[in-house]
Parts: structure tokens; sequence; C-alpha cells
């Protein structure tokens, strides 16, 4: 009975330095957050290091998607609200992408070498 326990606690130790570790990725990749809210992506331009992530995050009513204009990136499928979207910006350019739901939205990813 003792073992078992100090094993339950063991394996709770493991989760709660999992939690942090993943706390700590999610802090660092929100950095190059996109909000998209009142049918505009915020910020409309974001310059980021080739090889870093950027994440879309939609926190309207109305689904909206991320589609790149020249298909430097994969489309996102439609986001409902709070839903992400997360790419790793790849050869340093320029990215404009637009919302293929309202083609009004659009938006500037500039990508600097690392």
């Amino acid at each position: 009975m003792a073992l078992l326990c100090a094993i339950s606690c063991l394996n709770l130790s493991a989760f709660a330095l999992a939690g942090d570790m993943k706390d700590a990725d999610s802090t660092s990749s929100n950095q190059n957050t996109i909000e998209i809210k009142d049918f505009a992506f915020n910020p409309q331009t974001i310059t980021v290091k080739s090889g870093e992530k950027i994440t879309w995050t939609n926190r309207d009513e109305e689904p909206h998607t991320v589609v790149s204009v020249e298909k430097q990136f994969k489309k996102s499928s439609a986001l409902d609200t709070d839903q992400t979207f997360t790419i790793t910006a790849g050869a340093p350019g320029t990215y404009t992408y637009f919302c293929s739901v309202h083609p009004k939205m659009t938006g500037t990813i500039v990508v600097v070498k690392s």
C-alpha cells in the first residue's frame, strides 16, 4: 500500500512538472500572436524570425480563415470563436494573407533571418 502511494505521488509530480513546462512553452510562443477581432487581424503586420511560430486566435463570433496569398504556408480551416491556427515562419521574406470568408481582411508577416 505504501509503495502504491509513493508511485501515485511520483506520477502527480511528473504531471505537475509537465504542466509547468507546457506553460513555459505557451508563454514563449505568445509573442507572435495575431488576434482576429472586429473583422481585422491585429497586429495587421508582424515581424518574426525564420523558424518562429505564429499563432492566430479568432476572437470574433464569426468564423475566419488564414490563407496565404501566394500559398507560402498551409491555409487554416474555418476558425470558430477562440480557435487557434499556428504555422512556423519559413524563409525570410514578406508573406501576405487574408480571410477567405471576408477577403477585405488582410495581414502581412515579415520574416527576417534568425
